[in-house]
Protein backbone atom coordinates (compact mmCIF):
# COMPACT_ATOMS: atom_id res chain seq x y z
CA UNK A 1 0.00 0.00 0.00
CA UNK A 2 1.40 3.64 -0.90
CA UNK A 3 1.55 6.16 1.52
CA UNK A 4 -1.60 8.27 -0.01
CA UNK A 5 -3.49 5.27 0.26
CA UNK A 6 -2.46 4.11 4.24
CA UNK A 7 -3.09 8.35 4.91
CA UNK A 8 -6.45 8.05 3.49
CA UNK A 9 -6.88 4.91 6.57
CA UNK A 10 -5.60 7.44 9.12
CA UNK A 11 -7.67 9.74 10.93
CA UNK A 12 -7.45 12.29 13.15
CA UNK A 13 -9.91 13.23 16.20
CA UNK A 14 -9.97 14.74 19.23
CA UNK A 15 -10.74 12.16 21.94
CA UNK A 16 -13.46 14.29 23.59
CA UNK A 17 -15.52 14.16 20.11
CA UNK A 18 -18.02 10.95 20.26
CA UNK A 19 -17.02 8.10 18.59
CA UNK A 20 -18.11 7.61 14.71
CA UNK A 21 -18.73 3.68 13.41
CA UNK A 22 -16.17 4.77 10.28
CA UNK A 23 -13.21 5.84 13.22
CA UNK A 24 -11.98 2.13 12.74
CA UNK A 25 -9.52 1.46 15.56
CA UNK A 26 -9.61 4.21 17.88
CA UNK A 27 -5.93 4.54 18.85
CA UNK A 28 -5.29 7.60 22.10
CA UNK A 29 -1.92 8.52 22.15
CA UNK A 30 -1.17 10.76 25.08
CA UNK A 31 1.41 11.22 28.03
CA UNK A 32 -1.61 11.50 30.20
CA UNK A 33 -5.29 9.84 29.78
CA UNK A 34 -7.32 13.04 29.68
CA UNK A 35 -9.79 13.55 32.67
CA UNK A 36 -13.09 12.64 32.63
CA UNK A 37 -12.93 10.15 29.71
CA UNK A 38 -13.94 6.38 30.61
CA UNK A 39 -11.49 4.17 29.25
CA UNK A 40 -13.42 2.52 27.01
CA UNK A 41 -13.74 5.82 24.41
CA UNK A 42 -10.24 4.35 23.43
CA UNK A 43 -9.61 1.24 21.84
CA UNK A 44 -5.90 1.24 22.60
CA UNK A 45 -3.50 3.70 24.96
CA UNK A 46 0.03 4.37 23.99
CA UNK A 47 2.55 6.97 25.76
CA UNK A 48 5.44 6.07 23.11
CA UNK A 49 4.63 7.90 20.50
CA UNK A 50 3.28 10.88 23.04
CA UNK A 51 5.53 13.82 23.45
CA UNK A 52 7.22 13.54 26.35
CA UNK A 53 6.12 15.55 29.72
CA UNK A 54 8.95 17.98 29.61
CA UNK A 55 8.63 18.62 25.89
CA UNK A 56 4.63 19.13 26.48
CA UNK A 57 4.86 21.56 29.82
CA UNK A 58 7.05 23.94 27.49
CA UNK A 59 4.97 24.03 24.38
CA UNK A 60 1.71 23.87 26.44
CA UNK A 61 3.30 26.49 29.07
CA UNK A 62 6.58 27.69 28.63
CA UNK A 63 6.07 29.34 25.10
CA UNK A 64 8.01 27.04 23.24
CA UNK A 65 6.84 27.91 19.56
CA UNK A 66 5.21 25.31 17.25
CA UNK A 67 8.10 26.11 14.71
CA UNK A 68 10.48 24.67 17.50
CA UNK A 69 8.18 22.12 19.06
CA UNK A 70 8.33 19.81 15.79
CA UNK A 71 11.88 18.96 15.61
CA UNK A 72 11.85 18.47 19.16
CA UNK A 73 8.82 15.78 18.68
CA UNK A 74 10.37 14.19 15.88
CA UNK A 75 13.61 13.67 17.54
CA UNK A 76 11.52 12.17 20.40
CA UNK A 77 10.40 9.71 18.12
CA UNK A 78 13.47 8.56 16.74
CA UNK A 79 13.91 5.90 19.94
CA UNK A 80 13.69 2.47 19.34
CA UNK A 81 10.27 1.94 21.24
CA UNK A 82 8.85 5.16 19.38
CA UNK A 83 9.81 3.81 15.90
CA UNK A 84 8.46 0.56 16.75
CA UNK A 85 5.02 1.61 17.55
CA UNK A 86 5.23 4.11 14.38
CA UNK A 87 5.50 0.70 12.33
CA UNK A 88 3.05 -1.16 14.37
CA UNK A 89 0.48 1.70 13.79
CA UNK A 90 1.41 1.92 9.95
CA UNK A 91 1.05 -1.39 9.59
CA UNK A 92 -2.51 -1.98 11.18
CA UNK A 93 -3.53 1.35 8.70
CA UNK A 94 -2.61 -0.76 6.12
CA UNK A 95 -5.34 -3.05 7.06
CA UNK A 96 -7.99 -0.74 8.05
CA UNK A 97 -8.99 2.44 9.51
CA UNK A 98 -6.96 4.08 12.60
CA UNK A 99 -8.00 7.01 14.30
CA UNK A 100 -5.31 9.02 16.25
CA UNK A 101 -6.48 10.53 19.57
CA UNK A 102 -5.41 13.48 21.36
CA UNK A 103 -7.30 16.15 23.42
CA UNK A 104 -5.40 19.27 21.26
CA UNK A 105 -8.35 21.23 19.67
CA UNK A 106 -6.18 22.21 16.65
CA UNK A 107 -5.13 19.12 14.98
CA UNK A 108 -2.27 21.32 12.76
CA UNK A 109 -0.84 22.04 15.97
CA UNK A 110 -0.85 18.82 17.50
CA UNK A 111 1.42 15.53 17.94
CA UNK A 112 -1.24 13.79 15.90
CA UNK A 113 -0.24 15.37 12.54
CA UNK A 114 2.86 14.51 12.92
CA UNK A 115 2.49 11.35 14.00
CA UNK A 116 0.24 10.46 10.98
CA UNK A 117 2.90 11.78 8.55
CA UNK A 118 5.76 9.57 10.50
CA UNK A 119 3.30 6.44 10.20
CA UNK A 120 2.93 7.37 6.08
CA UNK A 121 6.74 7.43 5.51
CA UNK A 122 7.02 4.55 8.05
CA UNK A 123 4.77 2.42 5.31
CA UNK A 124 6.69 3.63 2.08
Amino acid sequence: MKGSALASNVRLRRIYEPASPDDGHRVLATRYWPRGIPKSAADEYTTKVAPSRDLLRQFKHEGLTWEQYVPRYLEEMQTESAQSDIKRLAEAARSGTITLMCICEDENRCHRSLLKQLMVEAAT
